[in-house]
């Protein structure tokens, strides 16, 4: 390295070192500052052995100088970077929205109250992201509420409890408490006999057609009127099952001229034949609809804020209607749009995955092509840059995009420093390596930022195997990383004992590579599909669950070493 590029680096690394230390208010960190330099100056990469010695002294002369001081001197260096790190102040303050009327309450309690009919699609990801990211600014209390009232139309998976808090688990939260609707089956009974008491609940006979042209019309059913003593006769047997799927219901008596037809005489508990899946619950057919028994628990567990899609607007005003029969005060609303996610070719849904894996399409709900957290998970993306992610997208009412790059990027920053480098080569083309100046071997670093782990050896026979795309035209020289530069000639390798230079100034290509003999099968399974290919022997040694780097093709989580072959899971680039 010559005394103009050292300047040059001393003073691209002073700047990241300021601004890495007063983003993150602490002593810079060559490792965390090596990324963001080498990714901003391309032409330091072949003076990569060099440079973190150099980044350690301008990090140990930033380490010295207090916050204001680096403040003053990254502003004489870089005004822009000053104004990037206030912006990205103001905007951490509100990406979310400060919480309405937190002060009128002693603890902020939110709740998400997942349908258990399946495990978690990544657009289920945002509640808990949001609500976790609440409580953890106000010192509130999370509620996890089970709402599996509906044996039927969506219908609970009994697998789906634990895996739904395994989601929240690996997206970093962990709830105060954990309720299951069907558990509280008695509960509800007992204040829709209060409600019944009050004169605020009718039982009603008619077919649901009929009702409904009622309903339209402004009408009230025959049934309105019925006296206390005949409802509450009839919800008793409805209680005891006396009743099949369609032939009573309990209505909420409300407003029958309302002038939004769905609040008018809304159905509070319907007979349900199908038994629930739960055997603490498989008894009972008279179930409350969600409407009221998630009213009553927000009461009852104390729910001071409630977060719900704009699509759900009736909902609170139905619940009032009970709420105002038992002088309750309601929760505070904050209603947002539906999150849309790029990258999949399949709905979104959890029915759609879940037909999908019926029919034997997906390999299950964590297979790499599943728009699932369980599948990203296994891919080695961190729950951390989900939320991220989502917190990201604030609290419009618009619906709103999540790119998945956005989790990805988020992802990269995460891993990238603790990721080890390897060398994986698809569809391998065999090169035989001559010429008296070939190395027995190549060693490449484990990570370039980090030389103290020092480096990989990779032995080198006879051949080498690269990929079909990096074979060089006839005459023309690549650069082997880690190895060499080689001239492709008539078929074979040619190494040419040149030094770096051919590649800093002369334009060489450097590609990646493996020994002909001696690799790692290695079947890589991607939201494309597999793709199988050789690892460099030391891959073998790699631990399961390890993040780590195919070189130029991207992050992998290392999901299984077998006798005949290893198995990893693409994250991304």
């Amino acid at each position: 390295m010559d005394d103009e590029l050292r300047e040059r680096v001393q003073a691209e690394a002073e700047k990241h070192a300021l601004f890495n230390a007063l983003k993150h208010d602490s002593d810079p960190d060559v490792g965390a500052i090596m990324g963001p330099l080498m990714g901003d100056n391309p032409e330091f990469r072949p003076h990569g052995d060099e440079i973190p010695g150099v980044v350690g002294q301008v990090v140990g002369k930033v380490g010295n100088l207090d916050r204001e001081a680096r403040r003053e001197r990254l502003a004489e260096l870089d005004a822009d970077l000053v104004a990037e790190l206030d912006a990205e102040d103001e905007g951490d303050d509100h990406t979310l929205p400060d919480l309405p009327n937190v002060d009128d309450y002693e603890t902020v309690r939110l709740r998400a109250a997942p349908n258990p009919n399946g495990p978690w699609h990544l657009g289920h990801a945002r509640m808990p992201a949001v609500i976790g990211t609440y409580c953890d600014r106000y010192d509130g209390e999370f509620v996890v509420r089970f709402d599996d009232t509906d044996p039927e139309t969506k219908r609970p998976d009994r697998s789906a409890y634990d895996a739904i808090l395994d989601d929240i688990s690996y997206l970093g939260f962990e709830p105060d408490e954990v309720l299951r609707a069907s558990d509280r089956v008695e509960t509800y009974y007992e204040y829709a006999r209060e409600l019944i008491e009050m004169g605020g609940a009718y039982t009603c006979d008619l077919p649901a057609e009929e009702f409904s042209e009622l309903k339209r019309e402004g009408t009230p059913s025959p049934n309105r009127d019925k006296d206390p003593e005949t409802v509450r006769e009839e919800f008793e047997a409805m209680v005891d099952g006396e009743y099949s799927a369609g032939e009573m219901v309990l209505r909420v008596k409300t407003d029958i001229e309302h002038k939004n037809p769905a609040l008018r005489d809304w159905v509070a508990f319907r007979m349900i034949d199908t038994p629930h899946p739960r055997e603490e619950a498989a008894d009972y057919r008279c179930w409350p609809m969600l409407d009221f028994q998630s009213g009553i628990d927000d009461h009852l567990t104390g729910i001071t804020h409630i977060i719900r899609g704009i699509d759900l607007q009736d909902s609170a005003k139905r619940q009032q209607f009970v709420y105002d029969y038992f002088d309750w005060e309601y929760p505070e609303v904050l209603h947002w749009g539906h999150v849309q996610i790029d990258a999949y070719d399949i709905d979104i849904s959890t029915s759609t995955i879940k037909q999908l894996i019926d029919a034997g399409d997906l390999d299950g709900w964590d297979d790499p092509r599943a728009p699932t957290l369980q599948s990203i998970r296994r891919r080695g993306i961190r729950g951390e840059a989900v939320v991220e992610s989502m917190i990201g997208l604030g609290m419009s009412t618009s619906d709103v995009d999540l790119a998945m790059s956005s989790i990805y990027a988020n992802n990269r920053d995460l891993v990238d420093d603790d990721a080890n480098r390897y060398f994986l080569v698809r569809d391998g083309e065999r090169v035989p390596v001559v010429g008296d100046e070939k190395p027995a071997a190549g060693s490449p670093p484990l990570h370039p930022n980090h030389e103290d782990r020092g480096r990989r050896e990779i032995p080198v026979d006879d051949a080498v195997l690269v990929e079909p795309d990096d074979l060089p035209k006839n005459g023309e020289r690549i650069w082997l990383k880690g190895y060499g530069c080689v001239r492709y000639d008539d078929g074979a390798f040619v190494a040419t004992g040149d030094d770096i230079d051919a590649v800093r100034e002369e334009g060489v290509d450097v590609i990646h590579w493996v020994p002909a003999d001696g690799t790692v099968s290695v079947t890589m399974r991607t939201p494309d599909g597999d793709v199988t290919g050789d690892a460099e022997p030391g891959f073998a040694e790699t631990d399961v669950a390890e993040i780590i780097q195919f070189e130029r093709i991207g992050f992998v989580r290392v999901d299984d070493h077998a006798v005949d072959d290893s198995v990893v899971y693409y994250a991304h680039d």
